[in-house]
């Protein structure tokens, strides 16, 4: 049996090695992170020239659908809902997407990410040990060798972590974080383009959750959007929920954990993201089959008031 590497570890190698690239490639085109984003310069419109020509210029929202549809989504919203177990792959939606480095080839992501409702319409939300940066960007839907993307590309402005987060023990609890992107090159918002989830309150330990993410293409060759409906549980001696449910390798930390996720809008409530103790999962091979998230508390609701009023979190 293959080993399996923590979702955590993982991401911290890739960055590492995708820094460099950033340097060589891209070091007279993009401006080095540092300050939270100070630098205007590095925009949405740079960022989707790396994958070509504007992609959300026809990117048609979701209409309202006739009677028929409406019984057909009915059917859809009943067959998501049921637990499946595993993993599938299916063709994405509009709100999540994947987080890469401008300075690879953009095939190496190594983050899950979803648009959250806000008052700017700008917000993103992943988990905390991703470790945006600023030297990042967002691809909503994001489509394997496409050479244009659905919803575009879209350059990670700030980034909101809470400075007391650790990998394990209680500052795990507290492994989510938020980012704001750029407008794009017609001024416009991300959630105008792509539509949001709403940050909501986890409700107990107990929910039925449809979870979406993006695995590494290293462990998943397909490099395609998964999606799973899983019961969650507490997980013992943390403030998280767990779910088990096969698929979830290395690049789906920062999944979104929806509740009431409605087919016809694609979108639902987001009571967690992938992440927590160990970076979301436990050591060892059953990595991949069992996922945390910390739970939406008074904690996360604080640091998306600092996001949302481009306030410096402090605790």
């Amino acid at each position: 049996m293959p080993v399996r590497f923590p979702r955590w570890s993982r991401a911290r190698w890739g960055r590492a090695t995708l820094a460099g690239l950033y340097v060589v490639v891209l070091a007279a085109a993009v401006p080095q992170a540092g300050g939270h984003g100070k630098d205007r310069s590095w925009t949405s419109e740079q960022a989707r020239r790396f994958w070509g020509p504007d992609p959300t210029a026809s990117a048609a929202r979701p209409s309202a659908g006739t009677a028929s549809d409406d019984a057909a989504d009915a059917d859809a919203r009943s067959e998501a809902q049921r637990i499946t177990g595993s993993a599938r792959h299916f063709g994405g939606v509009p709100s999540v997407g994947v987080l890469f480095y401008t300075g690879d080839d953009m095939k190496s992501h190594h983050c899950t990410a979803s648009v959250v409702h806000s008052p700017k319409g700008n917000l993103l939300v992943t988990a905390g040990h991703c470790s945006i940066g600023e030297d990042a960007a967002f691809v909503p839907d994001y489509q394997a060798g496409a050479k244009e993307q659905p919803y575009g590309v879209w350059a990670v402005d700030r980034t909101f972590t809470d400075p007391r987060r650790t990998d394990t023990g209680e500052g795990s609890d507290l492994d989510f974080a938020f980012a704001t992107v750029r407008p794009d090159a017609k001024g416009r918002q991300i959630e105008q383009v792509t539509g949001a989830n709403r940050l909501a309150r986890t409700p107990g330990y107990v929910n039925r959750v449809t979870v979406i993410g993006y695995p590494s293409a290293d462990d998943d060759p397909a490099d395609e959007a998964i999606r799973c409906t899983a019961l969650t549980s507490k997980l013992e001696n943390h403030n998280q929920l767990k779910m088990r449910c096969d698929g979830f390798f290395s690049g789906t930390s920062g999944s979104p954990w929806l509740v009431h996720f409605n087919e016809r809008t694609r979108t639902g409530d987001l009571v967690g993201v992938l992440g927590g103790l160990n970076g979301g999962g436990p050591d060892g091979d059953r990595s991949s089959q069992v996922s945390y998230s910390p739970l939406n508390d008074d904690e996360i609701f604080r640091l998306y008031v600092d996001a949302i009023n481009g306030r410096e979190p402090k605790r």
